[in-house]
Order: C-alpha cells, then sequence, then structure tokens
C-alpha cells in the first residue's frame, strides 16, 4: 500500500472502525440488533440457556465445599473448567474461521448439554464424588476452548457491523439478566430441590440455543470468508495468525494488556463470592444467590448504558472502568455488611460488563472477518482461559491468608494495569496507533502461499455488506 493510499484509507482495523462509526445507529437506539430476526433468536436461546448454565454454576460450586470444605477445591474446578481454553483456545479459533460457525455451536452445545445430564444422573443417585466433578469440568472446559470463540465471532455474521457495538452490549445485557435470575433462582431451587434438580434444568436449557440455531435462515447471515483447509506447518503457522495480528496493531496490544490482567486476576468471582457469602458473611447458598445477583444487577446496567453508544469505544472508557472495577474489589475486602458488600459488588459488576462489551467490540471491529475467529480467541484466551491462575491464586490466598486479602489481591494489579494502559496511550502517537497492514503484510494461505492481509477497501467490503431491507423485521 503507498503512502497516499494509506492517507487515504488507513489501516484495515482503521477502515472498520470508520465505517462503523460513519454508519452507525443514531444514539440512543439501544435494542436495534434485536429487530435482526437470526440476532432474535440467537439471543432469546442464548438467554434461555445461559441462564441455565448460572444455576448450575452456583450448585456446583455449593456441591464442592459440600463434598470439599476446602477452599482450595473451588479452585480446582475453577482451573479444571477454564484451563482448557489457555491451552486449547488457539485451536477453538481455527475451527471457528475454518468451518460454519452455527454448525460449530450446534455441536458443541449440544456436547455441553449431555456433560450436564451425565453431573445430574451422578447426583441424583447419590454416587457423585470430587473427581467426578472436576473430570467433568475439565470435558465442559475442553468444549467451551471451541466454542467460547466460535460464539464471540458468530454474532459478526447476524448483525452488520454498525449494530455490532449494540448486539455486543445486548449480548452482555442478556448475559447480566441471566446472572441475575440464575444465582438467584438457583439458590432458592437448592433450598427446595437441592443441587440435582439444577442440574437437570441446565441441561434441558441447551434446547433453546439449539432450536434457535437451526431456526436461523442461512440466507440472512452475513457472509464471511472460511480459513482454507491447511495441512503440516501451515497449519501451525494458521493457528499464530491472531497473535501475530494483535502484535502488529498498538491500539489492540495495549487493549489486549488490561483484558489479560483483568481475566486473570479480577475474574474470580466463581470462588470468591461463594467464600465471601460462606465464609465471611457466615451465610447460606440464599445469601450466596443474592451475591452473584448483585453481580448479574450492576453489570446489567452497565451493559444497557454501553448500548445506547455507537461507534468504537474509547480508550478513557476500557481505562476509566478497569480502574473503577479495581477499586471495587478492593473495597469489597473492608466491609462485612451483606448489604454493603452487595452494593459494592453490583459496582463491580457495573465496571465489569461496561469493560469487557468494550474491549470485545473494539476486537471484532479491529479484526478482518477472515481472521476474526483466531482473534476473538485469543481474547477468549486471556479473558477466561487465565481464569485458572487466577483462581488458584485467589483460593490459595483465602485459604491462607483469608477472604478480604483475596479481594484485595484481585483489584490491586486491575488498578495497576488500568494506569500502566493510560500511560502507553498517552505516549502513543495517533498516527502510530494502528499499523496492522505495515508492520504484518502478510498471513499463511496455503492455497496460494503467502498472501497480503486485505486491502481496507477488501475489509470493508467484507465486514460492511449492507443488509437487505426485509432481513430486518
Amino acid at each position: 500500500m503507498s503512502s497516499s493510499e494509506g492517507a487515504e484509507h488507513g489501516t484495515p482495523a482503521l477502515a472498520v472502525a470508520q465505517s462503523a462509526s460513519s454508519s452507525a445507529p443514531a444514539r440512543g437506539a439501544m435494542f436495534s440488533a434485536l429487530r435482526i430476526r437470526n440476532y432474535r433468536l440467537f439471543w432469546t436461546g442464548q438467554l434461555v440457556s445461559v441462564t441455565g448454565t448460572f444455576m448450575q454454576g452456583t450448585a456446583q460450586q455449593w456441591l464442592v465445599l459440600r463434598l470439599s470444605h476446602d477452599p482450595l477445591a473451588l479452585g480446582i474446578v475453577g482451573a479444571l473448567q477454564f484451563g482448557p481454553m489457555l491451552f486449547l483456545g488457539l485451536f477453538g479459533g481455527a475451527i471457528a474461521d475454518r468451518w460454519p460457525r452455527r454448525t460449530v455451536l450446534v455441536v458443541t452445545q449440544s456436547v455441553a448439554g449431555a456433560l450436564a445430564l451425565a453431573l445430574w444422573a451422578l447426583t441424583v443417585t447419590g454416587a457423585v464424588q470430587l473427581w467426578q466433578v472436576f473430570t467433568l469440568a475439565l470435558m465442559l472446559g475442553i468444549v467451551n476452548a471451541v466454542d467460547m470463540p466460535t460464539r464471540q465471532s458468530f454474532v459478526s455474521e447476524l448483525v452488520p457491523s454498525e449494530r455490532l457495538i449494540n448486539a455486543v452490549s445486548l449480548n452482555s445485557a442478556q448475559f447480566n439478566v441471566a446472572r441475575i435470575a440464575g444465582p438467584g433462582l438457583a439458590g432458592l431451587l437448592i433450598a427446595l430441590f437441592d443441587v440435582p434438580f439444577l442440574f437437570f434444568l441446565n441441561a434441558i436449557s441447551f434446547l433453546a440455543v439449539i432450536v434457535s440455531l437451526l431456526l436461523m435462515r442461512s440466507s440472512e447471515l452475513v457472509a464471511v470468508p472460511q480459513a482454507p483447509r491447511t495441512h503440516g506447518m501451515a497449519r501451525l503457522r494458521a493457528l499464530g495468525d491472531g497473535i501475530r495480528f494483535i502484535r502488529s496493531s498498538r491500539m489492540l496490544a495495549i487493549t489486549f494488556l488490561l483484558v489479560g490482567v483483568i481475566g486473570t486476576f479480577g475474574f474470580n468471582f466463581n470462588v470468591l463470592l461463594p467464600l465471601e457469602a460462606r465464609v465471611t458473611l457466615h451465610a447460606d447458598a440464599i445469601a450466596f444467590g443474592l451475591l452473584s445477583s448483585s453481580l448479574g444487577l450492576g453489570a446489567l446496567i452497565g451493559a444497557l448504558l454501553l448500548a445506547r453508544r455507537s461507534g468504537e469505544p474509547p480508550n478513557k472508557l476500557l481505562v476509566g472502568m478497569a480502574l473503577t472495577f479495581g477499586a471495587f474489589e478492593v473495597a469489597v475486602a473492608f466491609f462485612t455488611s451483606q448489604w454493603i458488600v452487595m452494593l459494592l459488588i453490583a459496582g463491580t459488576g457495573f465496571a465489569m460488563s461496561s469493560f469487557s462489551a468494550s474491549a470485545n467490540t473494539r476486537t471484532q471491529l479491529s479484526s478482518p472477518p477472515i481472521l476474526r475467529g483466531r482473534v476473538m480467541s485469543v481474547y477468549t484466551t486471556l479473558f477466561i482461559g487465565t481464569t485458572p491462575i487466577g483462581n488458584l491464586l485467589v483460593s490459595a490466598v483465602a485459604a491462607n491468608w483469608g477472604v478480604p486479602m483475596a479481594w484485595v489481591i484481585s483489584g490491586i494489579p486491575c488498578l495497576i494495569a488500568g494506569l500502566v494502559a493510560a500511560w502507553l496511550w498517552r505516549r502513543t502517537p495517533a498516527a502510530s496507533i494502528d499499523r496492522a497492514a505495515e508492520v504484518v503484510p502478510a498471513v499463511a494461505d496455503p492455497i496460494a502461499g503467502v498472501r497480503s492481509l486485505p486491502s481496507a477497501a477488501e475489509v470493508e467490503a467484507e465486514t460492511i455488506t449492507e443488509r437487505p431491507a426485509e432481513l430486518v423485521d
């Protein structure tokens, strides 16, 4: 690309962002993505399924504490459930780019439902042992290593790019509605029917998302290129294309620094919340459910407010939410009143969803469609795959120095990362924020040997394709 062309079109990532901003819906169109039939089906199915997943997560954490009173056991379950993302996430991204994402999701959701059914069978018969919970958590983690990057990147096939931030924010809102309803219902249902019933409900809930995927109209999906079949070294090189693209973009590299630190140290609620309820507050499963629902309520408010925005999220938003998130986590350590803790956790949820949805949107808008699955696999690896490291660290701190110190250990790194990111972005000239096409001029392609990254015009044509009027119901 010549310098004149670069000045006119910008880099591929900037072309995507600029095109999205210029054609973005007016501020205030909070639910505009739900007007699209395929996205509406996906959103509704996910709402049911994710609610079931949160119910199972709450029940599983309570089951682990019942089988073993050691806080480290919670950390081990988290490590087994999220660890495969750290090692297999890049493979999952390659699968998302190579095969039709809707088909991949039908398979992964079916397997996850079968694993939930197996956990129900073990608990309802009274045969469940801790090692079996560990094994099923590991198997679910392997499934999620493929499911998560595929599900994240599939959203861009359901809506045009000018509605992507709205769709991602509504996904976050849906996730947090489930976060509110799931644990709250779980605490009540555990008290009424015990934990096996929740595993059965979760198994059934997967049918909702599978049916929603099958009901979608293929003709209304946004066409995206699929990565070519690879062999040998070309296959290994293709796995690293997402990492190379991120490293070539200073804007994304700094964003992913934030994502990695917050994902590792800050997102340890599966360990911290049950310990806060049981050890610090000396409460029962209902209180645990209320703490989890408080986190979800704050996150829902954050997601809905973000859905009103248009264009690419600014650096100030990402830094501000990272700092707010870390500050609220540290503050939890200093209070033992359940109501104050619930308010602080709600504030943590607000910052959490605002940050994660903003980072997710920036990542998708900045990556070309042919690489999006692999780029999103790096995102999910850093955000979710590193959680086992944090789970083990936080649970070990809680076991040796108490739950309040575990909250401090979770929050301080997020504060530091926010300050470092702000400093790096301030030192970076605007003209050098994103130079992906210049720094990484080639992406492996086993068919044509090596070809250049898509030009700005090609990226725009692939990602900003206008949707026919009949796609919007």
